[in-house]
């Protein structure tokens, strides 16, 4: 039992990305991985100033990277309801964002298959002492 609690929190903390958020609701922990992986790929966090940047900020759905092309240039952008703020990158960090993403699904699915593998092998060959159930 200690050992698949292990596993829930190891899981919790790759799933939050470079920091651990605790055991929160998947919708937190989703932002949270979100947020992470935008900063990394190099998104900047800007605070709407003007009005027109806050009514661009208001009328944005939260927590979802839109394309937007502003004066025939593309940027990207993510609205943080929570903490007020958005991340805004351009095309080359939208890409970074989207290689990182697929590298931690690849991470996230390759642990988990040696996760369910070493359960696994601990049933057939560990779980039951030196003897064995059937033994």
């Amino acid at each position: 039992m200690k050992t698949k609690f292990s596993a829930i929190i190891i899981a919790a903390m790759l799933t939050a990305g470079a920091g651990f958020y605790g055991l929160v609701g998947c919708a937190s922990l989703e932002q949270a991985n979100t947020q992470s992986l935008l900063s990394a790929a190099g998104f900047q966090i800007r605070t709407p100033q003007t009005p027109k940047q806050q009514q661009m900020y208001a009328a944005a759905p939260s927590y979802k990277v839109l394309r937007a092309t502003i004066n025939g240039k593309i940027f990207y952008a993510y609205k943080d309801e929570k903490n007020g703020v958005a991340y805004v990158g351009h095309e080359a960090e939208y890409q970074r964002y989207c290689h990182l993403a697929i590298q931690q699904r690849i991470a996230q699915d390759n642990y988990m298959a040696a996760e369910m593998d070493r359960q696994t092998a601990m049933g057939w060959y560990g779980a039951y002492g030196r003897r064995g159930l059937w033994w």
